[in-house]
């Protein structure tokens, strides 16, 4: 059976850093991210917790080449895809909390 995945970009609250990830249950890893559950990690350094971008996949494979993409692309590029869905990059978490 395969498992599907989604492909996410995090911010902190001044939007300076950009963080790309890939997971299979984006609940929890928001969880985690928000927790700090990793303090050495560029999420919590950079104080990355607000859900600006994500894009669920029907497999991981798929969102794994995803990030890949779009890790590959510069800020700039990063930018111009979560303004796409996201132009007041409003924190998105509630909205995956109340729908997942």
């Amino acid at each position: 059976m395969e498992r599907g995945g989604a492909v996410y970009i995090i911010t902190n609250e001044t939007h300076t850093a950009l963080y790309t990830g890939v997971t299979s249950d984006l609940l929890s890893r928001m969880t985690q991210h928000r927790n700090k559950e990793y303090p050495n990690s560029f999420s919590s350094k950079y104080n990355c917790f607000m859900l600006v971008y994500y894009c669920v996949f029907s497999t991981i494979e798929e969102a794994i080449a995803e990030e890949k993409r779009i890790k590959a692309g510069n800020r700039q590029a990063k930018m111009k895809r979560i303004e796409s869905i996201n132009p007041e990059w409003k924190d998105l978490y509630l909205d995956i909390l109340s729908s997942w």
